[in-house]
């Protein structure tokens, strides 16, 4: 059954959700569930908040998915402004929140070592990451989402570009400029150009 609807595409996934298909929403939650807590995750520092966040993005999918129309986008880019919102208010209230265990809900390591792990080389990546994390932290908020939507989660730059409701070209330069920035507050650590871009970010951050 699942098998079936994962050949679907969201807006058909939605539009069955909203129809009290529970298959449907399960289906489209696991395929988006994991770039909602990436971004939210590196726009809020915190765990718990990304977590908080990706739960109430699917409750207001649910409430608000009605207003959603095939022909303002895709579905992703319609949940990612869901998101944006709720992390914009998020940040405004600044509630405290507490790092979360080491796995996130996309079944990737935010840290901690695994099996084939030594001592050396989870101190090595331990300070790549925090490194990383706190780089991107201190980029401006229209630098850091760039890099969470093109990087981390792998987004194009077309669907970047629907996510953040900008031009393509806007994207572009962001990109270049956030990397050029990351590069200099990383000049000092062992992180290497090519980890500044999806692959390597991905490995040593997600």
């Amino acid at each position: 059954m699942l098998d079936n609807l994962a050949k679907l595409s969201d807006s058909e996934l939605l539009r069955r959700s909203l129809t009290g298909d529970e298959s449907a929403f399960i289906v489209l939650y696991e395929r988006l569930k994991g770039p909602i807590f990436k971004y939210a995750f590196y726009m809020t520092s915190s765990s718990s908040a990304a977590e908080e966040v990706t739960q109430e993005v699917f409750l207001a999918l649910l409430e608000s998915g009605k207003r959603y129309k095939v022909t303002e986008g895709d579905v992703a880019a319609f949940v990612f402004g869901i998101a944006r919102n709720m992390v914009k208010r998020m940040r405004r209230q600044e509630r405290p929140y507490q790092q979360l265990p080491s796995q996130d809900w996309a079944g990737k390591r935010v840290g901690g070592e695994t099996p084939t792990e030594g001592l050396t080389g989870q101190l090595i990546r331990n300070e790549k990451l925090a490194s990383m994390r706190a780089a991107i932290a201190s980029l401006p908020d229209h630098y850091r989402q760039v890099v969470v939507i093109c990087d981390l989660c792998d987004f194009s730059y077309e669907q970047a570009a629907a996510r953040l409701g900008c031009a393509i070209g806007t994207i572009r330069s962001r990109l270049n400029r956030a990397h050029r920035l990351l590069a200099l507050k990383l000049r000092d650590s062992r992180i290497s150009p090519a980890e500044l871009r999806a692959g390597g970010t991905e490995e040593c951050l997600i």
